[in-house]
């Protein structure tokens, strides 16, 4: 008797891809792989298609996101759904009803109207609406309450088992082979990275393997030392039944303010929820016979968002309760999902941790694995959901359950400017830590570290107070930044990424991953950027030559995992180095500011003078009882030196100079105000103002690259066509002739009543005195920038802006160099 082509019986034993997980993010890679031409793709289901939390979705399909990328990877898949159906015959539920999100306070109203904004530079519908519209519009609605909100034509629900359905079924006729009841038992590896999966039915060979396993990928991810960091949490909706007035033409209704969204449900009325304190699932694994299961939830949980929709929504309070559920949902520990090649493991590449916008988000992750897969590189800056940006603590089981139960609530709530994490704190800690949090630091978060965002004048106000506007420690930040300017000002930066390289062939590797040339004399610093093949930015750092076969590279603490392998990876077989991840074998404390020389020369007997140490050099030095290496160089466009400390020295150090720094007007200043001091010095900040997909060139940071170094590097012949094509953009800094409005990111770039780019990163510069942005300009649309002309769009309002090529701080770096 013949087997169907899904019978386990007709199980491969061999796939050049194969796909781990049958809900609607493994369909919409099979989809993709295969739609694409990539021959014989395999997907494995463990037990039924959409059986784990697929079929329970809600089917919201929205397009805003908070940022520019992944709005447009929400929008493809809208595209793709609106042609699904035709294209392959399968149901899907799809409609496009439109959306209102609501806003009840000032703060929400601001955070929608800047997304409105945002969404001009790519050409999305998004209009900001009146009360009385809202309530036109949804008359169900009471709006007494309400300030205004926002109207979404395009957006729309669909059935997410039936656009699995049709996405499996398009994956099928592109060649795809879709086999359900199939558990994988192991991933296979070998010294070249994954070689292929086993099963229950029998091993398959494959050339790359795609886990996209939904709340299960962690532990199978973690079998093979790939790190995805997720945790299922319970996840809650209700459906009501005779909801007067209600009909097929209600928009999805989002109340964020309430922690609520609302949808037509075939006649009913589908509730869901995003709670403040969300409960974690499964603490102890999940059981190995879960499929389309529910699970027990708390109706007093549930609770108090069903007494703000009766509020919100009047007629609810006489309508029936038909279904009260609850089911599973993966969350992340930044409420962002996870894509792309696994760092640790060659050919694996990981999509899960939806964050429950995996129906809304699936058709572009499908999309952009199938291209990463394909072109050996991801299409686009997908940094924000990069695996790679995770660090191997987040898979600790504690830190996941006490982190998600606060960031499923954080997809609702207002994404305010420099809002910090409440749970799962303190993971990492500077050796200064309980210093500075006893004279008034207020520490932020990254990557696991407690770094000295702001300090307060009286440790117990050292908390944040949130707004779109000047924050509660704005004026603070802005006495460190002036600290900086006029006198010294002390950083901990003790969280940067260090790495060393060491051997006899480290100066060759490097030389060839780096764009500058680090084949310098030992002593020397280095500012360079790692390129790729296509010219974009995969890291932007410094490199320090330590001795003829030893160098010492330092990156940003976000990028540790990323930039780690990136190097590794690009170390060939046979070279004679070995890379180091010594992050944790050294505090650095920095010290900046015109002030800075004299403070550290009162305390060492090592000269500091400017011709016996110039800038971009590195030596040890004695200070206090230690050997320091320090390192003259800057963020912040001052006279400064970065001071690299063994661990168990670096308080003593510290105290040493704490010490003697009242006499030349010595001040604490955090993160806050480094970023205020080196947005008015136009430095860069890599992962907003550049990325994998902007070049040193569009960047101005050409003086970076040297061409002709032997040997080339990475991305040299990309550049070099570049450069005689010139740029299709530029990078610009701006200062808004307001001095009043914030600048942030995203927010539309207008030349006279031409839209020509966006805002990459924004700050308040203290010394310039309005708020600065680097953002990139079109160069076919505003060819020469000194015209004048542009202005930009903050919160749907064009405020008018100066422009400059060069730095409008201290432009040719004299007060570095003195």
């Amino acid at each position: 008797m013949a087997t169907r082509p899904d019978d386990p019986a007709a199980l491969p034993r061999s796939a050049s891809v194969i796909v781990i997980g049958g809900g609607v993010i493994g369909c919409s890679v099979a989809y993709h792989l295969a739609r694409d031409g990539v021959a014989d793709v395999t997907l494995l289901e463990r037990r039924q298609l959409t059986s784990g939390t697929t079929w329970h979705a809600a089917g919201l399909v929205g397009q805003l996101r908070t940022s520019i990328n992944m709005t447009q990877l929400a929008r493809y898949t809208s595209t793709l759904y609106r042609r699904l159906e035709a294209e392959t015959g399968q149901a899907t539920g799809y409609r496009r009803c439109g959306s209102v999100s609501v806003a009840t306070n000032e703060e929400r109203f601001e955070e929608l109207k800047r997304s409105a904004s945002m969404a001009k530079v790519f050409g999305l519908d998004v209009d900001v609406v009146t009360p009385a519209a809202i309530k036109s519009r949804v008359p169900l609605l009471h709006t007494g309450d309400l300030l205004g909100g926002i109207h979404i034509p395009s957006d729309g629900y669909a059935n997410a088992v039936d656009i699995t359905n049709a996405l499996a079924k398009g994956a099928r006729a592109g060649g795809a082979r879709i086999f359900q009841n199939v558990p994988v038992t192991a991933i296979r590896t070998g010294p070249g990275g994954v070689t292929g999966v086993a099963t229950e039915q029998g091993d398959i060979d494959a050339d790359c393997v795609v886990l996209c396993a939904g709340m299960w990928t962690r532990e199978l991810a973690a079998t093979v030392g790939v790190n995805v960091p997720l945790h299922a949490c319970e996840h809650y909706y209700a459906l009501f039944e005779s909801v007067a007035g209600l009909d097929s033409s209600f928009p999805v209704v989002r109340d964020y303010d309430a922690c609520a969204y609302y949808k037509y449900d075939a006649g009913k009325l589908l509730l869901g929820a995003f709670e403040p304190h969300a409960r974690p699932w499964a603490t102890k694994g999940i059981p190995e016979d879960f499929c389309f299961d529910e699970i027990a939830g708390s109706l007093e949980h549930f609770e108090p968002i069903l007494e703000q929709a009766m509020v919100r929504m009047p007629a609810l309070e006489s309508a029936g309760l038909e279904t009260f559920f609850c089911g599973p949902e993966s969350f992340t520990p930044d409420v962002r999902y996870h894509i792309g090649q696994a760092p640790e493991l060659d050919n694996c590449f990981v999509a899960a941790g939806l964050n429950s916008i995996g129906l809304q988000s699936a058709g572009g992750i499908g999309k952009v694995i199938s291209e990463w897969i394909r072109l050996g590189h991801p299409p686009a800056d997908l940094w924000e959901v990069d695996v790679r940006r995770n660090q191997p603590f987040q898979r600790n089981r504690k830190y996941l359950r006490e982190r998600v139960s606060e960031s499923l609530g954080l997809l609702y709530a207002t994404h305010f400017p420099y809002r910090q994490y409440d749970t799962a704190r303190g993971v990492r800690k500077s050796p200064l830590h309980d210093r500075l949090q006893a004279i008034g630091a207020c520490h932020g978060e990254v990557a696991g570290w407690e770094r000295p965002n702001w300090y307060a004048p009286d440790p117990g106000l050292a908390s944040y107070k949130y707004s779109y506007g000047r924050q509660n420690w704005f004026e603070h930040s802005a006495a460190e930044h002036r600290a900086v300017r006029e006198q010294v000002g002390l950083f901990d930066q003790s969280s940067f990424a260090k790495f060393r390289l060491q051997g006899a062939d480290a100066a060759r590797v490097l030389n060839y991953v780096s764009a500058n040339d680090v084949d310098v004399l030992p002593g020397r610093i280095v500012y360079t950027q790692w390129l790729n093949d296509r010219g974009g930015i995969e890291a932007d750092l410094t490199v320090t030559r330590l001795a003829e076969d030893c160098y010492l590279i330092v990156t940003a603490a976000a990028a540790e995992v990323r930039d780690f392998h990136w190097l590794q990876r690009h170390i060939p077989a046979d070279a004679h180095c070995v890379l180091t991840d010594v992050t944790s074998a050294m505090g650095v404390i920095s010290i900046m500011g015109p002030n800075a020389r004299a403070l550290l020369q009162s305390l060492t007997p090592d000269d500091l003078s400017h011709e016996a140490f110039p800038f971009a050099h590195s030596r040890e030095i004695e200070l206090g009882y230690a050997l320091v290496r320090a390192s003259r160089i800057t963020y912040v466009g001052e006279l400064g030196w970065e001071l690299y400390i063994p661990t168990e020295f670096t308080a003593g150090v510290y105290d040493t100079i704490v010490a003697a720094g009242a006499p030349f007007g010595l001040a604490h200043a955090g993160y806050h105000a480094l970023d205020s001091l080196r947005i008015e010095k136009a430095y860069r900040h890599w992962g907003h103002d550049i990325t994998d997909e902007d070049t040193p060139l569009e960047a101005s940071l050409g003086f970076a690259v040297k061409f002709d170094k032997p040997g080339g590097f990475i991305g040299r012949e990309a550049l070099l066509k570049e450069k005689a094509a010139e740029p299709a953009k530029r990078l610009l800094q701006f200062r808004l002739l307001d001095p009043q409005p914030l600048l942030y990111h995203n927010e539309p770039i207008w030349h006279d009543d031409a839209l020509v780019g966006h805002v990459t990163s924004g700050a308040y510069g203290h010394t310039l005195g309005a708020a600065i942005g680097l953002g990139y300009v079109d160069t076919a649309k505003a060819p020469n920038p000194a015209e004048g002309g542009f202005s930009i769009e903050v919160a749907g309002e064009r405020v008018p802006a100066e422009v400059s090529s060069t730095p409008m701080y201290d432009p040719r770096s004299m007060r570095i160099r003195c």
